[in-house]
Order: structure tokens, then sequence, then C-alpha cells
């Protein structure tokens, strides 16, 4: 069951990880259980490594510094949560500027988060990849 107090702290993550533009992760990473799963739409698909699937808390700090080795955050904002027994559905908008490209991938976000015992055991990202696979893929020439 997702409390109010849980609800709390998942909502001070998001609005920690838009402050700080994606370089304070630390407040998913206490939000965890060690057995956390993390996929991704993405799926890890080339010029998209970083959202390959994750488990453990070991394995979450490899995404976070893969994503941030390709891409600059300029906004993530979740202003939409609803909860439902063990779930939270988290509606909201990121961008992104690829750092090789330099172009910016504009996207509608959902999460699905599953919680136990008051942590959360997985994440499921929701975004549009046809924008994201736009942005990581040099023009030609």
């Amino acid at each position: 069951m997702v409390t109010p107090e849980l609800m709390d702290k998942l909502r001070a993550a998001y609005d920690h990880w838009h402050q700080t533009r994606g370089a304070g992760f630390s407040a998913w990473i206490d939000l965890m259980a060690d057995d956390f799963v993390l996929r991704s739409i993405g799926d890890g698909a080339p010029a998209m490594e970083f959202s390959a699937l994750r488990r453990g808390k070991e394995a979450v700090h490899g995404y976070f510094s893969s994503l941030a080795a390709d891409w600059e955050m300029i906004h993530f904002t979740h202003e939409d949560f609803v909860v439902d027994g063990d779930q939270v559905v988290a509606f909201g908008n990121c961008a992104y500027r690829h750092r090789k490209t330099g172009k910016v991938a504009e996207s509608p976000t959902i999460h699905r988060w599953r919680f136990r015992d008051g942590l959360a055991v997985e994440l499921f990202e929701y975004y549009d990849t046809a924008k994201a696979f736009a942005a990581a893929i040099p023009d030609p020439k």
C-alpha cells in the first residue's frame, strides 16, 4: 500500500531530480529496494543504450551514469500522480539535449512504479522514443 508519506518522498525525488537537472539521483536510490528493477521503453536499443534493463540498486547507478554521459537534462517535471494499491503512475514532461548531436528531445513521460513494504521494487518508464532516437542520431552529411 502506498502511503501519503511515501508519496511525499516520491514527489520530493521528482523535485530533486528536476532541480539538480539529473545530477542528483540519491533520492531515487533511497526509495529503492535492493531487488529493484528498472525498465524503459527504449530497451537499450542502439543510440539509447542507457535504457537497458537494470536489476538491483548497483545496476541502476549504471543507468544514471550512462544517461548523464549522453544526455543533458533541460527539465523533468511530473505533476499528476495516480495511486492504486501498491502502484503509482506519474505523468509529466521532460526535455533532454543529446551531448553529441546537440539536438533536443522533448516528450511527455509516464512512469509506472510498484512498491513493496514502503520501497520501490519496479519502475517502467515511457516516453516518445521517436523523438529520443531522432535527437540521438546525427544528421546525415
